[in-house]
């Protein structure tokens, strides 16, 4: 347990300030967190990977025998099967990202568009268990901020890949299978402001935001994984204008184990830049558009097997489609 708490304590999955701190379940952030504190390797001693997660989440049990219940066993489940990994065209041609970053300043001259509070964001993500078969949960969260500094979040349950198919939500008690669309949760949020990243505006100029991403990371310097995983964190705040993505993009190639792998349609038909970074037992697939730098996705795949939870090479544990 010592260990357990010492990883926690260092990953910071759910932070003092994050709304639902102490409130209810773990919200999409701290799904995050946790989902790369359990997979990804430490140095020195391997992270427990589901076990203590889903502990902490008190989810993935649940989730796991009410598809059991609710589709008989595991047999076919194609209202919650998890997607399948992207694929980048045969005899496409990669682009570096020193060469995108060129058309993304260029595209950015006019400042348009612009920097906007709030996020549109489709997720896939993998819960699991020691002794049941992995369940995706797909959703779709729409966060906008007010002049007055207070904001709405809609979470809805839907899978653009099945549409108008049932999916799999474990809001509530009890895990059930809803309709495609079904709001999930609807608030509204009073005043805030915070000075700190990801909360406060994020700058456009790449050195400067690479600051902010370390701060947002909590790290002394930035690892290409964290990087990636602090990203997603400003991606879920914030809809980037053209600027700060430029700024984003310049600083990606300065990533030296970030490869570019070739040409990719998104999860939601969009054409894309696929760049590659392999860990140890896992990929990450960043998918920027082609003219503009923009992030359209990025996606969380295991390459190694993990029998114990039914984790199979291949296997998409998290993917997130950006939207403006």
């Amino acid at each position: 347990m010592a260990d357990e708490l010492e990883l926690l304590r260092d990953a910071n999955p759910v932070p003092a300030e994050s709304p639902h701190f102490g409130d209810g379940p773990l919200d999409h952030h701290a799904e995050r967190h946790l989902n790369r504190l359990l997979h990804d390797s430490h140095p020195g001693r391997r992270r427990p990977y589901a076990r203590l997660g889903w502990g902490l989440a008190a989810t993935a049990v649940v989730v796991a025998t009410a598809l059991t219940v609710l589709l008989g066993g595991p047999g076919p489940t194609p209202a919650v099967a998890a997607p399948r990994p992207l694929v980048v065209e045969a005899g496409s041609r990669p682009v570096p990202l020193g060469q995108l970053a060129e058309l993304a300043a260029a595209a950015a001259s006019d400042g348009s568009p612009s920097l906007r509070k709030g996020t549109h964001v489709q997720t896939w993500a993998m819960g699991m268990s020691d002794d049941k078969p992995p369940v995706t949960l797909p959703e779709e969260r729409v966060v906008r901020w007010r002049a007055d500094d207070s904001h709405t979040e809609l979470v809805v349950a839907t899978d653009p890949l099945r549409p108008g198919r049932p999916v799999l939500s474990d809001e509530g008690d009890e895990p059930h299978l809803v309709e495609d669309g079904h709001v999930i949760s609807r608030q509204t949020y009073p005043p805030s402001w915070s000075d700190a990243p990801p909360a406060a505006r994020p700058p456009h100029q790449a050195a400067r935001l690479r600051a902010y991403l370390t701060e947002t990371a909590r790290a002394g310097s930035l690892t290409t994984p964290e990087l990636l995983d602090a990203t997603a964190e400003l991606l879920d705040h914030w809809t980037l204008g053209a600027r700060e993505s430029a700024a984003l993009v310049r600083l990606l190639a300065d990533t030296e184990d970030l490869r570019p792998a070739g040409r990719v349609t998104d999860r939601l038909g969009r054409p894309g830049q696929a760049y590659v970074y392999d860990g140890k037992g896992s990929r990450r697939m960043l998918i920027l558009d082609p003219a503009t730098g923009t992030v359209l996705g990025l996606e969380f795949m295991a390459t190694a097997a993990e029998p114990e939870y039914g984790l199979k090479p291949g296997d998409v544990m998290e993917y997130s489609a950006w939207m403006r």
